[in-house]
């Protein structure tokens, strides 16, 4: 019997800095997933252009880019930061690009898990709501589940690891239950978990 294809997995960090907290968060996330699911982090969010109605018709080559990216999964984890109590402009700058337009949005039913870190005491939890909001307003399947890290400066070893056993356990409890919403998630491509047709 064939093994089944994986289903594959978009990380995006709302952070642009090349080790931040929510990049490592990303990297941990992808050593706890469930075996069926694969993880590819997108590293062009710093290349997607100011988002302007009047390239609609023609958009530039990181808009593209990431639509492209969003495109070719099956599903989406963002690790978002708070910034001033709100989501990263340059986030919600490709968001805006992925969600138009409507009626070809990339974003349609697309699952997303939002998670985030933050040296706060909130692990960013305003700003992943926030993301969770503009998601759903473009049509976007966004996952009622969430892991915020706190204090999250302290929480990775040297090697990018997190330290606490009990944050990965929580994570763990997190990625699991996204993938049994994957597995319910009739536009999963045929022949993956979850698939109508599988």
């Amino acid at each position: 019997m064939a093994e089944p294809v994986p289903v594959r997995l978009l990380g995006i960090s709302g952070s642009l800095q090349r080790n931040s907290a929510n990049r490592r968060l990303l990297v941990a996330t992808r050593g706890l997933l469930p075996p069926f699911l694969r993880l590819e982090i997108f590293d062009g969010l710093k290349s997607v252009e100011p988002f302007d109605e009047d390239d609609e018709a023609a958009p530039p080559a990181g808009a593209i880019a990431f639509r492209e990216a969003l495109a070719a999964v099956d599903g989406v984890v963002i690790a978002t930061p708070e910034y001033n109590s709100t989501l990263p402009g340059q986030l919600k700058n490709a968001l805006d690009w992925a969600s138009r337009p409507r009626a070809t949005s990339v974003l349609i039913g697309k699952p997303v898990l939002v998670i985030g870190a933050s040296p706060s005491r909130f692990g960013a939890l305003r700003a992943q709501e926030q993301v969770r909001s503009a998601l759903r307003a473009s049509g976007a399947d966004a996952a009622d589940l969430g892991f915020a890290l706190a204090d999250a400066f302290a929480q990775f070893d040297a090697g990018g690891a997190l330290r606490s056993e009990i944050v990965q356990h929580e994570l763990s409890r997190v990625l699991g239950g996204f993938g049994a919403h994957l597995r319910n998630t009739p536009t999963i491509a045929p022949g993956r978990p979850g698939s109508s047709a599988a």
